[in-house]
């Protein structure tokens, strides 16, 4: 069981930036940055520089968090890999949060949140809240802007998620926020999410792909080598 006192690294590669943390000592130390691309290049060299900064080594971690998804295919197996090479060696616990709920955590307390991101293609990641009882109403989906609803019963709602940022009309009013690592690490200390193995840890897709690109191959490679 993870506590406020645990030592925890999060990974979130599911969108454009790199969004990495380390929690230790109470706090969240966090980066973010685009990296479009270069997710793959990026992400090692970071978590070793959050590491140094906190004078910590792997071994003294209790989980590494990461990014489930919904969101960028390449991004989230990159994120992925790179949480199992890393966590494999020291048999360290993963523990994986659906990115839709990281960003419903951005309204709380509210009886109906839409969370919506950006799925590329004219489409968007979205789900339905009640974050004031901190339930999901409904599954994590992809679709186009004109095809949400409200769900049954619900009248009103708030949004968050960077679909906020883009030029399209979503049937609720919103903000163009994302989580950052210290959201990731709030869920995982709720204990609502469970840890996993490394062996056994999964992602969330609404899309259908298959085959490690390059990119992912060579970032799980690289992280193994390193543990």
């Amino acid at each position: 069981m993870i506590s406020n006192d645990s030592r925890l690294l999060v990974i979130d590669t599911s969108t454009s930036y790199l969004s990495l943390g380390l929690h230790h000592n109470g706090h969240t130390d966090s980066i973010c940055e685009a990296a479009g691309a270069k997710q793959s290049e990026l992400i090692l060299p970071r978590i070793q520089q959050l590491l140094a900064e906190s004078g910590l080594i792997l071994s003294q971690l209790d989980a590494i968090i990461y990014a489930q998804g919904p969101g960028a295919f390449t991004g989230l197996r990159i994120g992925l890999g790179v949480a199992t090479g890393l966590a494999l060696p020291f048999s360290l616990p993963l523990i994986g949060i659906p990115c839709l709920d990281a960003v419903a955590a951005l309204a709380p307390d509210q009886p109906c949140v839409l969370a919506a991101t950006d799925a590329r293609m004219n489409e968007l990641f979205y789900a339905w809240y009640d974050t004031h009882n901190h339930k999901r109403l409904s599954d994590y989906l992809v679709g186009t802007a004109e095809s949400i609803c409200l769900p049954a019963g619900q009248h009103q709602a708030t949004g968050i998620g960077n679909a906020y940022g883009l030029n399209i009309n979503l049937p609720v009013s919103g903000q163009n926020l994302m989580p950052g690592a210290q959201e990731y690490v709030q869920l995982a200390l709720s204990g609502r999410y469970k840890a996993t193995d490394a062996a056994h840890a999964s992602l969330h897709y609404v899309r259908n792909k298959i085959a490690l690109t390059a990119a992912e191959q060579a970032a799980r490679r690289t992280a193994s080598q390193i543990a």
